[in-house]
């Protein structure tokens, strides 16, 4: 409906006025009818009109409480004719992508009822308990995949949800597809309409009595659509005729040349928590979100921190085709705050003709390109009645599957929105994975890293088509400010000088036969120790699992690989994983590891120790899953000057030339990334893979380079591995004392901002913001290196006695804009 002012009265016109008068639609019924729905012009060549609800938060934005209201006194409905018993033992099954919230909200309704909606999103590994077409659909195969199979199973009545019941075809095609797979003796078909023809009533009965079913139907409001004759090809014929004679009228794409700037938010949305009922929603889901949604609300509110002075905001909460329920408990949520006047709508796949005109209901639309990777191939999407709204902000709200680059594209749904919009806000659900299904398989070279397949499988997501780079000044602002994890973006990959690679060149020549000697001795370590680990499980002959921790400990693990077939010809697997401080270990790499190999002989391996920050990291993160009680928390590196592990190559700070560099020396493979609208619950953590510096990349010189000096220290590895198996190599901690007093002696009072070693004082350099460098008087070549980024950064180097490293990198919390060194890049000041 539609009201407009006419002198000192207000005039309420009907919105399918325009399309009832050219073409002879009409709607007879109840009296809610009209006030229920409203007309417009499909482009499907299947039907001519679309009935246009005004309470199913789809093409209409309406108040998120009218919206769920609508839903919720049918549930209420449904119990009452159920009775509590029946009630109790009740399913509902909503239909995508329109009623999937309407169902929910039905099952609200009845309280204890468990939720499944049929879904056009295939998903790996979740079983198929069921599938229909819908007949007048441009988009028609339907599937029902519950994560639990018994949902579909029981003996109770099944509640399918429509939005409206027109011919009951599709609602006729569910049933019998699950009639035949399980039979039950009740169904009440739910819609906020009903518009079947009296030919139509006739057939649902006689289907009742075929399947010796009991089948009732309950809805909002009730009637028939009177079409005349060959309305299809008038229709088309209209739809034609107004688009040729307004090319591109009211479809607001916008010609933005960047992407929008939206603002993200993080929900905090609950572990474990599904985002809608495509695998299931039960009642205990349905408490938790109750319970967690006045703290999201108020997280969406303190994003969108709107101006009051032109009087109370405006705000659209915008879901996402099948994603509708979780929109609108958000959207529910804020307006029940109050201090903004909320309206909630869906994007939508459906193609439909606008007319700014208001008796039409579709006054304008936006198009933009498909963001969810859909099954059935990339396509315009649709958000209706939005542009020209009079909002004052738009908060997207979209599942991480739907969270990809096409998104955030010029042309993309918030590019769009933010042409016609002054505010976007977007907040990303993780998407749901069902507990059972398949993971993915480990990346290789040269897909995803400049590494051959055979010498790493990266159990990582490819993020390589998001921007996730952030200029080291704002990173460091944000991550001090408590506003970003580190791992939620990444720096600005560093490109060296030609004097900082003759520079890395140099040092490579220069240690490669120290790093081979090292890598030698902590592979012969673990050959030898394996086994007595083992031999507590009656296996002596075990064969180690290389797992390096991305990205530093990768080329370690790499050349740990080749020293065990160059000296003994075992092949040994090799796999990288994502830890990151804070947050810990990949799970899920952990669960896709234990389901291919024994736990047991998994050896983690990194580059080299500071003060053994992630030695604790991976301690506690396995002492947390119960699950992971079979894997050692113990880890090898290269090199532990930190005295933090039992099993190392060496214990002295030197130089080892893979932490001179980032992506280039580590396959092409950026630092990893954890971020909740990118990696959802079934993902492993993410990461890029930089093809475009294919030209700098010296990965395979380096492992080349060290694996070349193999055969000359063979003999001093076996002389060193054997006095090192010899000697008491518990950990003394040494390093991380001497942090705890830098860190007090110089006023910074964290550890975290206290970088120790040449390898952390390189990256220290290299991704933030350094303060000054502390060198041990008298180092010689092995802080060349250090010294040239320095000076370049304009980053004081002090000398100093007493170090057990060879030098510190310090970060000072007192963070300062505004400082750049030689090359620009930016510095702080104390």
């Amino acid at each position: 409906m539609t009201e407009r002012t006419e002198g000192h009265s207000t005039v309420v016109e009907w919105s399918g006025t325009w399309v009832a008068e050219r073409l002879g639609v009409e709607l007879v019924g109840d009296e809610r009818l009209s006030s229920l729905l409203g007309l417009a012009l499909r482009r499907n060549p299947k039907r001519a009109h679309l009935l246009v609800s005004h309470v199913l938060g789809k093409h209409v934005p309406q108040r998120p409480s009218v919206v769920w209201g609508a839903g919720y006194e049918l549930g209420l409905r449904v119990r009452e004719l159920l009775g509590r018993e029946a009630a109790g033992r009740a399913v509902v099954l909503g239909y995508a992508e329109t009623a999937t919230g309407l169902g929910h909200s039905v099952a609200d309704g009845l309280s204890l009822a468990p939720c499944l909606h049929s879904t056009r999103r295939p998903v790996a590994g979740v079983a198929t308990a069921g599938g229909f077409e819908e007949s007048h659909s441009h988009a028609t195969s339907h599937l029902l995949l519950p994560e639990d199979p018994r949902l579909l199973a029981g003996q109770g009545p099944l509640v399918l949800v429509d939005d409206e019941f027109s011919t009951g075809n599709t609602v006729l095609n569910t049933i019998r597809d699950l009639h035949a797979r399980h039979p039950r003796d009740h169904y009440v078909i739910v819609a906020l309409v009903d518009m079947r023809s009296p030919r139509d009533r006739d057939r649902l009965t006689a289907f009742a009595a075929e399947i010796g079913a009991r089948i009732d139907l309950i809805a909002s409001a009730s009637g028939t659509v009177r079409l005349p004759e060959g309305v299809l090809d008038k229709g088309r014929a209209l739809v034609e005729e107004y688009e040729t004679a307004n090319p591109g009228h009211l479809l607001c794409k916008s010609s933005a040349p960047s992407p929008s700037p939206a603002r993200r938010v993080d929900l905090d949305w609950p572990q474990g928590l599904p985002d809608g009922a495509r695998h299931g929603f039960t009642p205990a889901h349905r408490a938790t979100l109750e319970a967690a949604l006045p703290g999201m609300a108020a997280r969406l509110a303190g994003a969108l921190d709107l101006p009051r002075a032109t009087g109370t905001p405006r705000v659209l909460v915008l879901g996402f085709e099948e994603l509708m329920y979780a929109p609108l408990r958000l959207a529910l949520a804020l307006e029940e705050r109050g201090g903004a006047e909320v309206r909630y709508s869906t994007t939508t796949r459906s193609p439909v003709l606008a007319v700014d005109d208001p008796g039409y209901a579709i006054r304008t639309r936006l198009a933009f390109p498909a963001h969810d990777d859909p099954a059935d191939g990339p396509g315009e999407r649709y958000a209706y009645n939005v542009a020209g709204g009079g909002f004052d902000a738009v908060v997207v709200v979209v599942d991480s599957a739907a969270d990809t680059p096409q998104l955030h594209a010029p042309g993309g749904l918030l590019a769009q929105l933010a042409a016609h919009l002054p505010h976007v806000v977007l907040a990303v659900v993780p998407s749901y994975v069902p507990q059972g299904a398949p993971m993915p398989e480990p990346l290789r070279g040269p897909a995803f890293s400049s590494y051959a397949p055979d010498e790493v499988g990266w159990l990582l997501k490819d993020l390589s088509s998001v921007a996730l780079e952030a200029p080291t000044e704002e990173r460091e602002e944000a991550i001090q400010s408590g506003g970003a994890h580190y791992a939620e973006s990444l720096p600005v990959e560093y490109q060296p000088s030609p004097q900082y690679q003759e520079l890395f060149r140099a040092a490579l020549d220069g240690s490669a036969g120290r790093i081979a000697r090292a890598v030698g001795v902590v592979t012969e370590t673990i050959l030898a120790e394996l086994p007595q680990r083992r031999k507590r499980l009656g296996d002596p002959h075990p064969r180690p699992v290389l797992v390096s921790l991305a990205r530093a400990g990768t080329p370690v693990g790499v050349l740990m690989r080749r020293w065990a077939q160059y000296r003994h010809g075992l092949d040994l697997p090799h796999y990288a994983v994502s830890i990151v401080r804070g947050r810990g270990i990949d799970p899920n790499a952990l669960r896709w590891l234990a389901a291919h190999h024994d736990p047991a002989d998994v050896v983690f391996v990194d580059g080299w120790t500071g003060k053994g920050a992630i030695t604790r990291e991976l301690a506690a993160a396995l002492g947390e899953f119960p699950e992971f009680a079979d894997f050692d928390p113990e880890i090898a590196v290269l090199a532990d000057p930190g005295s933090c592990v039992r099993t190392y190559g060496t214990r002295e700070d030197f130089l080892i030339p893979s932490a001179c560099l980032n992506s280039t020396v580590s396959g092409l493979i950026s630092r990893t990334v954890l971020r909740g609208d990118l990696i959802g619950p079934g993902d492993f953590h993410g990461a890029k893979f930089y093809r475009e510096l294919a030209g700098a990349d010296v990965s395979g010189h380096f492992l080349d380079s060290v694996a070349a000096r193999f055969e000359e220290v063979a003999p001093e590895v076996e002389r060193d591995a054997k006095a090192l198996r010899d000697t008491d190599r518990t950990p003394s901690w040494e390093g991380w004392a001497a942090v705890e007093r830098i860190s007090e002696e110089y006023g910074i009072h964290d550890v975290n901002l206290v970088k120790p070693g040449v390898g952390e004082t390189t990256r220290v350099l290299l991704r933030r913001v350094p303060w000054k460098i502390l060198a041990g008087r008298g180092a010689g070549a092995d802080l060349d290196h250090i010294r040239l980024l320095a000076e370049q950064r304009g980053v004081p180097v002090e000398e100093v006695d007493g170090l057990p490293y060879s030098c510190v990198g310090l970060i000072h919390p007192q963070y300062t804009r505004g400082a750049t060194g030689a090359d620009g890049t930016a510095v702080v000041a104390q």
